[in-house]
Formats: structure tokens, sequence, C-alpha cells
């Protein structure tokens, strides 16, 4: 099914996937609502959009994950192979998969039933996409940004805004300048994403961001990192672990230009 509405040559091509026709049916509706949209493809499984993909081009595909056959999530693989892949958004009633999702370069993440603010805001960071390339760190990095959940809605933090990380049981909890963010990763599968991107691990408990670390100060017997106050974040000081002073020193080295000790 093709659905095109005159909005002008720069509007957008859009492909809807899911195997559910009442939730297919609402998708399309929502998307012909909106002004950025022109021509909308709809399929029904993964083999007829592909079929779909091989005759038309497309801005993005707005694909549901659970699907007989070939699912969502395979499908964007196959799509991130394509020589200009087309956006990626999962529409979706299940909340579990949006790390797998992020990690597969999707734009967004949404939940079924879809509400229209959400679709809007999706669908203009499409349409500002095709005229803002990404930046290259985050197109060939996908761990440049990482899925966060607030107030029932999926959205992506930049990991260059996040200072430090505290591990909360089985899962992580972000500090940025702007609050913190609890993501259902293990602080150990964090160090391992971001330690080429300047993350250290100083605690069982903690990694830090070299590019925040003031300095280190000795209490007793012990060590505290300090990290540099941003926005209305008060200053912060974490314990490190004895055997990570070492690596945490010769790390802060090639960044001794940003860094100054603390006495």
């Amino acid at each position: 099914m093709t659905q095109t509405t005159a909005k002008g040559p720069g509007a957008l091509r859009v492909l809807a996937v899911d195997d559910e026709k009442p939730a297919l049916d609402e998708l399309v509706y929502l998307l012909r609502a909106l002004p950025e949209v022109g021509e909308i493809h709809a399929a029904g499984d993964a083999t007829a959009a592909l079929r779909v993909l091989r005759a038309r081009s497309v801005d993005a595909v707005f694909l549901d994950i659970n699907m007989p056959g070939l699912d969502g999530m395979e499908l964007a693989g196959i799509l991130s192979e394509f020589a200009a892949p087309p956006a990626v958004v999962f529409v979706t009633a299940h909340d579990d998969r949006a790390v797998a999702a992020f990690d597969l370069g999707a734009l967004d993440y949404l939940l079924k039933p879809v509400r229209q603010a959400r679709l809007t805001e999706s669908v203009r960071r499409i349409a500002a996409g095709r005229t803002a390339p990404a930046r290259e760190d985050q197109r060939s990095d996908p761990h440049a940004v990482i899925p966060v959940e607030l107030g029932g809605v999926t959205t992506l933090v930049a990991r260059d805004s996040v200072a430090w990380v505290e591990a909360d049981g089985d899962y992580a909890r972000l500090h940025t300048d702007t609050g913190s963010h609890l993501v259902r990763v293990p602080l150990s599968e964090l160090e391992k994403r971001w330690r080429d991107a300047g993350f250290v691990r100083v605690h069982r408990s903690y990694l830090v961001a070299l590019r925040q670390v003031a300095g280190l100060r000795t209490v007793g017997s012990g060590t505290v990192v300090c990290l540099r106050a941003g926005g209305s974040a008060p200053a912060v000081e974490l314990p490190v672990a004895r055997r990570q002073v070492r690596e945490l020193k010769q790390r802060l080295i090639p960044a001794a230009h940003r860094t100054r000790t603390v006495r």
C-alpha cells in the first residue's frame, strides 16, 4: 500500500512495517497527519518491506520488532548494510529491547500505543538529519549515545554529557549536568564500551569521564578523584580503589593540560 500527499518536494518518504493490520493502519494514519511526511508505504512483514525497498527509495522505516519470519531487529541489520540506509525507528509494545535497538543504530524507539507527540518528535529528528549530517564520531561509534527511559518515554543521552556512572544493582546510573538516568546496562558493560572514549573504572561502583577529572586528593589512607562541577551540579568526590590509582594517574597524563592535582 502506498499513500502520497502533496506536501512539497522535500517531504519525507517513509515505510511503515507491522504484521498487525490495526496497528499498521493506525501508524499510517498518524504519519499522514504530519506535514513533514509525503509518501507513505506500508508492509505487513519484512519480506514485503524488502520488496518495497527494492522498488523505492525511502528516508525512514518505522519498524515493529516482533514479527513472524524475519523480525524487526534482523531487518534493521539488513538495512544497515544498504549503501544509503534509511533511518530506522522501532515501534513496539515492548520496552526491553531499546538497548539492542540503539546498538543497531536506530534513530528512535517508540512504544505502542504510539502518541502523536512522540511520533512528531521522531519525524522531526529524521527531517533534521537530512539537512544536518550526523557527527562523524556518532556515525562510526554506535555507543556515542545510550537510550534511557524517562516518564515512560525512551530518549537518547549523549555519552559526552555523562560525567560519571554509578553501579545500581544490575543497572547503572548515569550522572550528567542536568540530572541522573537509570539504564539497564551493568557498569562492567559500560566500562568495556566506553573505555576507548575516555572513561575509566576507579572503583567497583564508579566509572568516571577523564575529561571531568579536576584532580586527585589523599584522604586518610585513601584517594578520592575530584570531578568538575557542571551547570547547576555540585562538585563530586568519588573514592578510588587502591589498585586503580596507578592506572588512573597513567591515563590522566595525556590529558595533563586540562587536569590539575588537588592538594
